[in-house]
């Protein structure tokens, strides 16, 4: 691989390709265990080119999740293209993080070793702020369906965690076991059964993935 100087260190494709390098890295040998030379090596930079960047290692990994976690939360707050039905609104909802989800993988499974695991010397990062958000947005949903007769007036913590039990169900199995992945229509037929055990009766058994 042809390395890259400083010079070049603007080049819009050298810095996802540090990133891309440090994930795979931090992954397989832990953060503490992995140094920026063997990340610019991975990535086919000089380590002037990741300083530019990033600092030094804790800017690397800050920033990972930092811009991931980004995303994530401009794509859970992206509005609906039409009016929807409370069960369409927490299809699409569900549909959104869980597709992001699976574009993401190396990272959430990088998160989960972090978070579940030793800190391996890691630099703190409130993990917790993005699947906050995804709860109160699910909630909010079973609120107005409640409000609108959509859904039977059930415990809201009891019926958000229904709904985000099936989302994670779905990503973990493509994280532990792929060959078994429930895919976006098998998470929406899920969700569909979830919905029917709260939906008012007029409403049940209408399920389709918007």
């Amino acid at each position: 691989m042809e390395r890259i100087d400083a010079q070049n260190a603007s080049d819009t494709g050298v810095r996802q390709r540090l990133m891309a390098a440090a994930t795979d890295l931090f992954n397989q040998k832990g953060y503490a265990g992995t140094s920026v030379r063997e990340i610019v090596e991975a990535a086919g930079v000089t380590k002037p080119v990741l300083y530019y960047h990033f600092g030094n290692k804790e800017g690397i990994y800050l920033a990972l999740f930092e811009e991931t976690f980004a995303a994530f939360m401009d794509t859970l707050a992206a509005p609906t293209s039409r009016p929807a039905s409370t069960r369409e609104r927490l299809l699409d909802l569900c549909d959104r993080a869980y597709t992001f989800h699976a574009a993401h993988l190396p990272l959430v499974r990088l998160m989960y070793a972090i978070y579940y695991g030793p800190p391996q010397g890691a630099p703190p990062f409130d993990f917790d702020a993005t699947h906050d958000a995804f709860q109160r947005l699910t909630a909010a949903i079973i609120e107005e369906g409640i409000r609108s007769g959509e859904i039977k007036p059930v415990p809201v913590p009891e019926a958000m965690w229904a709904v985000i039990g099936a989302v994670s169900i779905a990503m973990e199995v493509d994280l532990c076991h792929p060959e078994q992945s429930l895919g976006r229509d098998g998470l929406a037929r899920l969700l569909n059964s979830v919905f029917d055990g709260i939906a008012d009766a007029k409403h049940a058994h209408r399920g389709v993935r918007s």
